[in-house]
């Protein structure tokens, strides 16, 4: 009697089957390294954005602190590239350290700037008067993409 060969039937992966998941998993991969790229730029813009507010209210509140002379910050500008250093009046030592916090937004050729402006108020009284805090710096570092570079950080108090 003469035996028939059985039949090999294939088991496992072939090796079309890995290639075709190797590469699968290497675009979603792909995928996802750009998107924690992404989070993490958007994070440091987030970050910067903080620093930027709470650097105008540090300001503000120390134009409250001394409120005898707060129109003496009117006028007051900033550059990260050029922090004096603290003088002898409490003014000085105010814009001195408030120049210091704009430090981490400092990038190197492009330096933030913070800027007080201050007016009367409209209800006319001579101690009442409304301060503009404006901080601009450069985003650059961040990846921003399709926009500009350049952010503003605006804040209006009355003192």
């Amino acid at each position: 009697m003469i035996l028939k060969p059985a039949l090999r039937r294939q088991s496992g992966f072939g090796l079309i089957e890995v290639m075709a998941v190797v590469l699968i998993l290497s675009i979603a991969f792909l995928g996802l390294a750009a998107l924690v790229t992404r989070a993490l730029s958007t994070n440091n813009t987030a970050m910067a954005r903080s620093v930027a507010t709470v650097a105008a209210y540090s300001i503000q509140d120390a134009m409250r602190a001394d409120s005898a002379h707060a129109l003496a910050y009117n006028n007051t500008t900033v550059s990260t590239n050029s922090c004096s250093a603290a003088g002898t009046s409490l003014k000085d030592v105010q814009i001195s350290q408030w120049c210091q916090q704009l430090m981490p937004l400092h990038v190197p050729n492009k330096p933030a700037t913070g800027a007080i402006q201050c007016v009367n108020s409209p209800n006319g009284s001579p101690t009442s008067f409304t301060c503009v805090v404006t901080i601009i710096w450069d985003d650059s570092r961040n990846g921003t993409i399709g926009g500009s570079n350049t952010q503003t950080v605006t804040t209006v108090s009355m003192l």
